[in-house]
């Protein structure tokens, strides 16, 4: 079976401590959960996780979604938020992990990218250095989601071209993202081989798609 790899950048400054990150953790194993009710999801999905704070750290390596497990994210109380260096391990390990089709294979489908911050990027030069290559690496879908009034729209939009807005990280929020999140994957699912971008899903009315 053909896998879809999916990748999450997750936000874990300091801006995050405390309710946040305990809604952002909740929200994570509601979706998980939601996936594993999706017989295509179990058969190909692969998902990735990548948390950046002051620090990148790979949290869960490109794994299967039968036996992927979750751990408890936690976040400094205060620091700088490294989007740049948190896109340079992207990049490395899409290179290294992807497996590309050839004469004697079919490789991975188009793997998708979910960025999430309440914040800017504190490594505005990386970030932006890091942009044309994450774009030339050929997503499926790149999806960033900006949460609360410190999030930077504009700077997003300079990655791609879906973005989304919350007002807040509250549990409800947060929640309901993830939600959609579920609903965008198994949409990428569905639609693999089309050779389409995949198209996301009406959003609910707590989530604004930025334009």
């Amino acid at each position: 079976m053909r896998r879809l790899p999916v990748y999450f950048l997750l936000d874990t400054s300091g801006s995050m401590y405390g309710e946040p990150i305990e809604a952002l953790n909740n929200a994570l194993s509601g979706m998980i959960n939601t996936l594993r009710t999706d017989a295509q999801a179990l058969d190909s999905l692969w998902i990735s996780v990548i948390t950046f704070d002051r620090e990148v750290r790979e949290i869960v390596p490109l794994t299967e979604l039968a036996s992927f497990q979750l751990p408890s994210i936690s976040c400094p109380q205060s620091g700088p938020t490294h989007t740049g260096l948190a896109l340079e391990m992207l990049h490395k390990k899409v290179k290294s992990e992807i497996i590309l089709s050839t004469a004697n294979q079919k490789g991975d489908w188009k793997p998708l990218l979910f960025l999430f911050t309440d914040g800017k990027p504190s490594d505005i030069m990386l970030y932006r250095e890091m942009i044309p290559k994450i774009k030339a690496v050929n997503f499926g879908s790149i999806i960033a989601c900006a949460a609360g009034n410190l999030a930077d729209d504009s700077l997003l939009k300079e990655l791609t071209d879906n973005v989304v807005h919350l007002d807040s990280a509250d549990s409800a929020t947060l929640k309901t993202f993830f939600k959609w999140v579920s609903e965008t994957i198994e949409q990428g699912n569905k639609s693999q081989g089309t050779g389409e971008t995949v198209a996301l899903p009406p959003p609910p009315s707590e989530i604004t798609i930025v334009i």
